[in-house]
């Protein structure tokens, strides 16, 4: 940001600043997402944004650090509950945790999948990944009670790869999955750590 705002009002124009910039992303997209639609959406003048931000870019790296900040708490909370033991169904709750993150972000949705188009959005989107990345592999880690290293920090980014993609089609165009695809996602991924937690286990005894 150009400036932090310090007053209230401040806070509140920056605020409407941001929810307005999440509409437009998620009913226009990212191509309808200008300085001159967020002011209008926002109902602010348009050089009220440039006091705090100086470009659209700077507009998407803020809101991308919001979407980031939903994410590292939801991961949190799955963390939480693997070492509480209260984790009973690892992936079908992380399908569903996920799910709803998309289901309640459609604006991030639009970030992540756009990230060819900017610089800002291909960190938006690796910064997201590698945030489930990160925690999915400590509760993987946890639940075999092997530090995996290489092998886990590979395999747990290619699931959040996997499940991104699918994610990505089941929820394109604002629609709402069928329950049956997400069951095809965490039959898929149930497999998938089937096998990791074998190749794992049976590396640590090796």
């Amino acid at each position: 940001m150009r400036r932090a705002p310090q007053q209230a009002r401040s806070r509140a124009r920056v605020e409407a600043i941001l929810a307005a910039a999440d509409r437009i992303l998620a009913q226009e997209g990212y191509e309808a997402l200008t300085m001159r639609r967020i002011a209008e959406a926002a109902g602010v003048p348009v050089g009220s944004i440039y006091q705090f931000y100086p470009d659209k870019g700077a507009v998407v790296d803020a809101l991308g650090r919001r979407y980031l900040e939903a994410f590292g708490t939801a991961v949190d909370e799955l963390v939480a509950r693997a070492l509480a033991g209260e984790l009973t169904d690892l992936v079908g709750t992380m399908v569903d945790v996920y799910a709803e993150l998309f289901r309640s972000q459609r604006g991030g949705m639009t970030l992540w999948a756009g990230r060819h188009l900017s610089p800002e959005l291909a960190r938006a989107d690796e910064a997201s990944n590698e945030v489930v990345a990160e925690g999915l592999q400590r509760i993987v880690e946890h639940l075999t009670g092997v530090p995996g290293g290489e092998r886990a920090r590979r395999a747990t980014r290619m699931v959040v790869w996997a499940a991104n993609a699918v994610l990505h089609e089941v929820f394109k165009d604002g629609g709402e999955p069928e329950p049956e695809a997400l069951d095809e996602l965490k039959r898929m991924l149930g497999a998938y750590w089937e096998d990791l937690r074998g190749r794992l286990t049976a590396a640590e005894e090796g």
